[in-house]
C-alpha cells in the first residue's frame, strides 16, 4: 500500500464513513492538532525525566488517536468501526494528577514555562492541548462530539501542567513564578 493516494491533491480528504470535505474543515483542523499534540506527548515520552512515566505517556498517545479516530468519523455513521473512550481514561489522568500534586510544594502564584529543555516541552504539549479543546468545543457547538472527548482534553491539558511541574521537581530546577509588575 503506498502511502500517497493522490486523493487529496485538490485539498479535499475523507472522514470515517465516506464523506469527502475540505482539508479547511473545522473537523480536519480538529483531529490534526491532535494529531500535533500526539507528536508533542511523544517527544516527552522520549525525554530521560519521563522513562518511568513512558507507558502512561504511551496510553495517552492511544487515547489521543481513539479521539482522533471519533473526530474523523462523520457524525451519525455509528456503523464505524473504531475504538472508544472511557471514562476510566479521565480517571487514570486524575489519579495520576492526584499522586503528582501529593509530592509538589502548594502552588502559589502563575508558573512561567521553562526552566528545562523537558519541561518547556511539556508545555508545548499543555498549551497544543489547550488549542485542540477549543477547536474541539467550537465543533461541538456546530456538530455533535462527545462529552467525554472535551472532558479527556480538558483534564489532559491539567495533566500536562502538573506533569512539567513534577518534571521540574526530578530535574531539580526551579519554577520560575510570574511576578506582575503593578
Amino acid at each position: 500500500m503506498k502511502i500517497y493516494t493522490k486523493t487529496g491533491d485538490q485539498g479535499i480528504t475523507s472522514l470515517l464513513g465516506g464523506v469527502r470535505v475540505p482539508k479547511s474543515d473545522l473537523r480536519i483542523d480538529a483531529y490534526g492538532t491532535l494529531d500535533e499534540l500526539n507528536s508533542y506527548v511523544g517527544l516527552l515520552r522520549d525525554q530521560e525525566v519521563n522513562k518511568k512515566r513512558s507507558e502512561l505517556l504511551k496510553t495517552i498517545q492511544d487515547r489521543l488517536f481513539t479521539i482522533g479516530a471519533d473526530l474523523a468519523t462523520v457524525p451519525g455513521k455509528d456503523k464505524v468501526k473504531k475504538p472508544d473512550l472511557h471514562s476510566e481514561d479521565v480517571e487514570v489522568l486524575e489519579k495520576e494528577m492526584d499522586a503528582m500534586d501529593a509530592e509538589l510544594p502548594m502552588l502559589t502564584a502563575f508558573i512561567l514555562p521553562g526552566g528545562h529543555t523537558a519541561v518547556s516541552f511539556c508545555h508545548l504539549a499543555r498549551t497544543v492541548c489547550r488549542r485542540s479543546e477549543r477547536i474541539v468545543v467550537e465543533l461541538a457547538s456546530q456538530e455533535p462530539v462527545a462529552d467525554l472527548v472535551i472532558q479527556y482534553l480538558n483534564r489532559l491539558s491539567d495533566f500536562l501542567f502538573v506533569l512539567g511541574r513534577k518534571m521540574a521537581q526530578e530535574l531539580e530546577v526551579e519554577e520560575v513564578t510570574w511576578k506582575p509588575r503593578w
